[in-house]
């Protein structure tokens, strides 16, 4: 199933998109909003597969709410105005939905975000070379990072958040958990079922957390408490 949220500023647009989506048998409704902002709250503490967004909106436009997001999924674009076609294009809108449209038109994008799901295995599985290095898929750009500037890993549903040292923002990436830990190195360890910590950069143990600079305090599962402990106890030095 290929879950959606549905926005637009429109009461009966809104609901007609909706309806669209009900009628599909691979997709699922996520969330329904009426504006960018409430999109946006939503999009803070849930994913989505595909978006199908009204463009010309109050307050935030549909086009500045997808350049926004950090990791945005599949867009679908929908609107009056024809004009806007080539500038939803350049964010790599799926497809372009002119009002009023109808049922057949709606299917024909609903395709389209299918092909591209299932037709894209970058968005999966990570390149990998021969060095120190991994190559993520972010913002529809691939960008290459060294493993061992890594400083933790964070899960939020499908995406990870990749931290690195220096930086001030993660990179968001649509990968599991599991892909990760299995394309690591052993001095990753897994410590939390949203957690995945570089061994190296560990500041320091307080009872159930790491400690990895003032700022930043990660939990320590209790499902990971013995594999962990197994580690301090090869690292320390004392009675």
């Amino acid at each position: 199933m290929i879950r959606c949220l549905a926005i637009d500023d429109e009461p009966l647009a809104l609901q007609q998109l909706v309806t669209y989506i009900n009628k599909v048998s691979f997709l699922e409704l996520a969330a329904q909003c009426q504006s960018a902002l409430e999109a946006r709250q939503f999009m803070e503490h849930d994913t989505v597969d595909a978006i199908f967004c009204d463009i010309n909106m109050p307050d935030l436009n549909g086009m500045d709410f997808v350049k926004s997001l950090a990791a945005p999924p599949l867009i679908v674009f929908t609107t009056a105005y024809s004009e806007y076609a080539v500038e939803g294009f350049k964010v790599n809108a799926v497809d372009y939905l002119l009002k009023p449209f109808g049922l057949q038109d709606f299917q024909r994008a609903a395709n389209r975000l299918k092909d591209r799901l299932t037709n894209t295995p970058a968005a999966d599985i990570p390149l990998t070379s021969n060095d120190d290095t991994l190559f993520l898929k972010t913002d529809y750009r691939i960008v290459k990072v060294s493993i061992g500037g890594i400083r933790y890993i964070e899960g939020m549903s499908e995406y990870l958040k990749v931290w690195i040292e220096g930086e001030a923002k993660p990179i968001i990436t649509l990968l599991s958990m599991k892909k990760m830990e299995e394309r690591l190195p052993d001095t990753f360890m897994r410590i939390h079922r949203s957690y995945i910590v570089n061994l190296t950069k560990i500041q320091e143990v307080n009872k159930n957390r790491i400690i990895m600079d003032a700022n930043t305090y990660l939990p320590i599962g209790d499902l990971y408490k013995e594999k962990f402990q197994a580690y301090l106890n090869t690292k320390f030095l004392g009675k």
